[in-house]
């Protein structure tokens, strides 16, 4: 801060003070007038009356200075300041009527006085904070004028504290919006107001209410979101009927999106995907996940990718002792790691290329760098690209898996938490199929956690098992908005086809959050899958228009939708449940586990012997062959690769 900004604070502060010592001297004078009336002047002389108002504003100086009355903005004076100045004048009352009596005996000075100059000194020094304050924000007489009715007409959902905040932000000189009425989930609210402003129905009424603001001349142009947490459910409803009604969607910004706390024009923010898809946030014990992570050595693999690079940033966080970053692709790497070095310059770490599929260098870094938790995100995910290249996805997602795997028990790591995929469940594709071997494997190792035996019986097994996450590799939402971006048109597989959807934060939030769960109680859930609840499906064509709408176009008229068929390995439905699996709720929300399907650990690893063998030497067909034994619910066909279109 500059020096002639700092002189401001402090003349300003000055002056602030210098006026409550002259109200204060005012409220003492004012309440001997009130009470004696004209009979003051022969009650007290000037030097009495000097006396006891200069002993009265002595008193109430460092009574002032004490409340630390002067780190308020008048412009800002609210309730918290009127409590402070209530504070300060019962104070200063309470510490006068001893000093008083004892240089006085309180001679000629009426009890009630005290009373009186109480409310006179809480006048004094409230009113001219609060007309400051009307004054500044313009809000005596003709405030609605012309100029309102220029800004732009909003109908708010909600009559809560995101309300109020915004109907503050309205009141001001250079708001852009005017608040024409509030709906309300609650029907117990409908006819009251907050600021003037009235709830005119509940969500229930939208068409109906915007219909009675028509009539009266005041149509809202949009609709805004003043809560956090709406479901995503109630988010897409809400779009859908204001786009029928012909208004826009917009929400407050969350206190997340504040960085420099709040300014004095609040700009509303545009619904994202994020808004349409989300529900509400899931309550977490991060005291168990930082306790998991905290003072150990962590090594992600994937640390690149999208929930790779989240797993690292999180993980961070929660101050680990070191983190090693295992990657195959040098610019993902490094961009990571740049990532990290910039937000946790003391932490240490290490970057690391190297691929899954290598037993020799993933033995050679977990010897170096002896991590106690590892997380293993490193996949092939696209499912036409795998279909395409199946012998890689299979080195990949199933033997590159079990190299770490036999890795961490080799080099006594204490937890592994597997990254799997809904796709693992009835496979159509050798992503999924591949996955679902990772998972059988991982599954056997767990059941063998309690075995004897140099360097076994240390390692825990976790896996985790979830749906799309928004942003990630291979998801349709970076593809409709690059598709978005060049005009169209948007491609969708089928009018039917539905997904899971959840955002990488809140997937990687509760990864962590199965991981100290299964940590924490190994015979529990033992050789169990853990699988995230993501919700409801989402259906990618409501998805695709709704996109569009996002980005203030028309579906169908403006950018086109074009059918393109299921891709090789693709299916409409995805499933995070087998029908063997029946789930099973844990005690934390949004996480459930699945019935253990495990296998034995002995034809499972000789399997993956014999699938590494055949991929290893290119034998595609001896490799399918694996993959529907050890997998037997894989409806994939055993063709040869083909091309992805």
């Amino acid at each position: 801060m500059s020096a002639p900004m700092r002189n401001f604070q402090i003349n300003r502060g000055t002056v602030a003070f210098a006026h409550d010592l002259v109200m204060a001297a005012l409220s003492f004078l004012l309440s001997l007038w009130l009470r004696l009336g004209d009979s003051l002047g022969a009650t007290w002389d000037d030097g009495r009356l000097a006396f006891a108002t200069g002993l009265f504003v002595l008193v109430a100086a460092p009574v002032f200075l004490s409340q630390r009355m002067y780190r308020g903005i008048w412009r800002f004076a609210s309730v918290n300041d009127m409590i402070t100045i209530t504070r300060a004048a019962t104070l200063t009352i309470l510490v006068f009527l001893p000093v008083m009596f004892l240089l006085t005996r309180l001679n000629d000075l009426p009890r009630s006085t005290l009373l009186i100059n109480w409310f006179a000194l809480l006048v004094l020094l409230g009113g001219p904070r609060f007309v400051y304050r009307l004054l500044k924000d313009r809000r005596l007489g003709g405030f609605a004028g012309a100029g309102d009715q220029r800004r732009i007409p909003v109908l708010v959902v909600g009559a809560g504290n995101g309300a109020d905040l915004f109907l503050r932000a309205t009141m001001r000189p250079d708001a852009q919006y005017r608040v024409v009425g509030l709906l309300s989930e609650s029907r117990g609210r409908v006819g009251r107001g907050i600021h003037g402003v009235e709830v005119l129905g509940t969500l229930e009424q939208l068409e109906e209410v915007v219909a009675g603001l028509k009539q009266k001349g005041s149509p809202p142009e949009r609709l805004i979101l003043s809560e956090d947490g709406v479901n995503g459910g109630l988010v897409r409803q809400l779009f859908d009927r204001a786009d029928a009604l012909g208004m826009t969607l917009a929400r407050l910004p969350r206190l997340t999106d504040l960085k420099d706390g709040l300014a004095d024009k609040l700009e509303l923010r545009p619904v994202a995907v994020e808004d349409l898809l989300g529900r509400p946030q899931t309550v977490l014990d991060r005291g168990a996940m930082h306790g998991l992570i905290e003072g150990r050595r962590v090594l992600v693999t994937g640390a690149g990718g999208s929930i790779g690079s989240e797993l690292v940033r999180q993980i961070a966080e929660c101050a680990p002792a070191a983190v090693c970053l295992v990657e195959a692709s040098e610019f993902a790497l490094y961009t990571i790691d740049r990532e990290l070095s910039e937000r946790h310059p003391d932490l240490r770490r290490r970057a690391l290329i190297a691929d899954v599929r290598d037993r020799l260098r993933i033995d050679q870094v977990m010897a170096e760098q002896r991590p106690e938790l590892v997380f293993h995100a490193a996949a092939l995910k696209h499912v036409p690209m795998v279909e395409a290249n199946p012998l890689e996805g299979c080195l990949t997602n199933a033997v590159g898996t079990r190299i770490v795997a036999d890795s961490c028990r080799a080099h006594d790591v204490a937890l592994m938490v597997l990254i799997s995929t809904d796709k693992a469940v009835n496979p159509t594709n050798v992503m999924g199929a591949a996955k679902r071997m990772a998972e059988i494997y991982c599954q056997a190792l767990d059941h063998q956690a309690d075995d004897g035996g140099a360097g076994r019986g240390r390692t825990r097994f976790v896996t985790v098992r979830f749906g799309n996450v928004l942003g990630s590799t291979g998801s349709v939402v970076p593809l409709f908005q690059r598709q978005l971006a060049a005009g169209g048109p948007i491609t969708v597989t089928d009018p039917e086809m539905t997904r899971y959807f959840m955002t990488i934060r809140e997937a990687v939030e509760l990864v962590l959050q199965t991981s100290a769960l299964g940590y924490g109680h190994p015979q529990r859930y033992q050789g169990r899958i853990f699988v995230l609840d993501m919700g409801e499906p989402v259906k990618i064509i409501h998805l695709a228009r709704q996109m569009i709408r996002l980005a203030g176009r028309r579906p169908d008229q403006d950018v086109k939708i074009v059918f393109t068929g299921l891709r090789p390995g693709e299916k409409l439905f995805e499933e995070i449940f087998h029908g063997a699996e029946a789930p099973v709720p844990t005690e934390r929300d949004g996480i459930l586990v699945a019935t253990v399907r495990a296998a034995d650990y002995a034809p499972v690893a000789a399997s993956l012997t014999e699938l590494e063998a055949a991929c290893r030497r290119l034998d595609h067909a001896a490799a399918m062959a694996v993959l529907h034994r050890l997998v037997p619910e894989y409806r994939g066909a055993a063709a040869t690769p083909q091309s992805v279109s």
